[in-house]
């Protein structure tokens, strides 16, 4: 009997997508729709497949025996008759698995997953991947059997793997792909209405865009413009204090401003020095997220915190969305924030102690990243910055890999802690900044969710669990979370391109509530109290004060 079926299917290799497929049902760190599951098992069931189809020609190179007549029938009703049980049992748990995960982060849960329509879209991605295989295959064949004429079949054989293996890629990544990063770019060019602003600039001359800034309020783009216009004024602030406020100070550089990373970051310095920046009490260097944006539940609260006494500025750096910077802009975002802080810090430095605000840096996601990057510790030693607040740093972050290498044995991977608190400290949705005392002279805070797969996600889960799969499981982690070559993978990929789908609180979904402790511990407001941090958080959660808005 010959390995293959009919439909020139392996059944060996079948088994085992199937087994992929089963595995891809379990949950991972944010909540899966049957859509996307079924996107999911598709593509892991093809790979699944290719993986046994892979092991079988090696069997076959290496003449081991093969099963044949009764022997073979026998051994595959051995194997198909557990898989079909676990496929089985897997789809009949398929919607509590995703429950479970809904329940803890305060979501509505699904009344039953649509099953039929699940498997049906698998069987289409599975379907299409095999397609596309086979069609790579004959490629390859012909290739070779061409080069047969005028070469051994050896080396034709090899010599045909890298042509095809060639010809996909100049494709792919000199013809689709940038035929979508074109349309990326375009796309998110338009969204920022560069050409037609959707409101009028500032009339206060303080406000970049003003008609006293240096900076261009068409060029700055949509996300510069939402950043300047809100956040809370003197009036909410003196609501808020009860006493005296100052109008808090923004700067926002777009990536049209400028030619390049030096330029916006000089027009940065020029405009913080015209609007007197560097006379406020605080200064916040900030790296926005791909696309430019800020969040302003991070700068309305803290404009609360400092009665207005302070500055933020930032510099955008793309137009794309987080991920794909993060893809195929990273160094644009990485030469931003180093310019942006050498230049504003070499300033800042040249002035006198006592005459300078204290300097903070901040970034969220690529933006994390970015500053972590730009903040040179080793450059700052002779003159350090205060402090830095970091919110869900993307795993590559060298900073964050650094602390984490350095947590104190036995506290959890998700929530470490790092020596006795003077240099590193980190918070999350469960955990607390600790509060402006014990810090050492500057004050490196990280803000993360255990569910975040932005932070969390390691390429090793390829072929080995994760280390925070090892410890028991986060408040908002799913028990029955585990670990599949392969699979687990390609679970935290589609994790983190969904994670901003989380509810605020959960996965990459940062909110104003969370960032109040860790500000008021890194940046020490003076005569801030925990009743006020309770009292601007109930402001935040109940949304009955201008600010805090996510």
């Amino acid at each position: 009997m010959d390995w293959k079926k009919p439909l020139g299917l392996s059944l060996l290799p079948l088994f085992l997508g199937l087994l992929f497929f089963s595995a891809s049902l379990t949950p991972s760190l944010i909540p899966r729709g049957w859509f996307m599951q079924g996107v999911l098992g598709g593509v892991v069931a093809a790979i699944g497949y290719l993986v046994g189809r892979f092991a079988l020609m090696l069997w076959r190179q290496m003449a081991l025996p093969r099963w044949r007549g009764l022997p073979f029938a026998i051994g595959h009703a051995a194997i198909g008759l557990p898989v079909a049980v676990i496929l089985i049992l897997s789809l009949s748990k398929a919607g509590s698995w995703q429950n479970a995960i809904r329940a803890r982060m305060g979501m509505e849960l699904i009344d039953a997953t649509p099953v039929l329509r699940m498997v049906g879209l698998a069987l289409t991605v599975f379907g299409l991947l095999i397609l596309l295989g086979w069609l790579v295959q004959i490629l390859f064949d012909r290739t070779r059997r061409w080069l047969y004429r005028f070469m051994p079949e050896r080396t034709a054989n090899v010599a045909g793997l890298v042509i095809v293996g060639l010809l996909l890629l100049i494709v792919t990544r000199d013809g689709l792909i940038d035929r979508l990063i074109g349309v990326f770019d375009r796309t998110y060019t338009v969204a920022q209405k560069l050409t037609t602003p959707d409101r009028p600039p500032p009339a206060e001359p303080l406000r970049s865009g003003s008609e006293a800034s240096l900076i261009g309020w068409a060029d700055m783009g949509q996300p510069g413009r939402n950043f300047i216009s809100g956040g809370p004024r003197a009036g909410d602030i003196a609501d808020f204090t009860g006493g005296a406020a100052m109008e808090p100070l923004r700067v926002y550089v777009g990536l049209a401003n400028a030619d390049d990373a030096q330029g916006r970051s000089d027009l940065a310095l020029a405009e913080l020095q015209r609007i007197g920046a560097f006379e406020r009490e605080v200064l916040i260097v900030a790296m926005p997220t791909g696309t430019g944006w800020l969040d302003p539940g991070s700068f309305d609260p803290l404009e609360y915190m400092h009665g207005g006494d302070i500055a933020s500025v930032a510099v955008q750096y793309s137009y794309l969305q987080s991920p794909l910077a993060l893809i195929i802009e990273t160094d644009a975002g990485l030469q931003q924030a180093h310019s942006l802080v050498s230049t504003i810090h070499r300033y800042w430095r040249s002035l006198p102690e006592d005459a300078r605000p204290r300097l903070y840096m901040h970034g969220l996601s690529l933006g994390a990243w970015a500053s972590m990057y730009g903040t040179d510790l080793e450059a700052l030693l002779d003159d350090p910055i205060d402090g830095a607040l970091w919110v869900g740093p993307p795993f590559p972050s060298a900073r964050w890999n650094e602390a984490m290498a350095a947590r104190n044995p036995g506290s959890p991977y998700v929530a470490p802690d790092v020596g006795d608190g003077r240099l590193f400290r980190f918070a999350s949705h469960t955990k607390d900044a600790g509060g402006p005392d014990g810090w050492g002279s500057m004050r490196l805070m990280f803000l993360q969710y255990s569910s975040d797969p932005i932070v969390f996600y390691e390429p090793a889960s390829l072929f080995r669990a994760p280390r925070w799969m090892r410890e028991p499981p986060a408040a908002d982690v799913s028990p029955d979370l585990s670990f599949m070559p392969i699979v687990t993978q390609f679970q935290l990929a589609l994790d983190m391109a969904f994670s901003l789908a989380a509810p605020a609180g959960h996965g990459h979904s940062y909110y104003a509530h969370d960032y109040i402790g860790p500000w008021a511990a890194v940046t020490a407001p003076e005569g801030w109290t925990e009743a006020d941090t309770a009292r601007l958080k109930q402001i935040c959660d109940n949304g009955l004060q201008k600010g805090c808005d996510n």
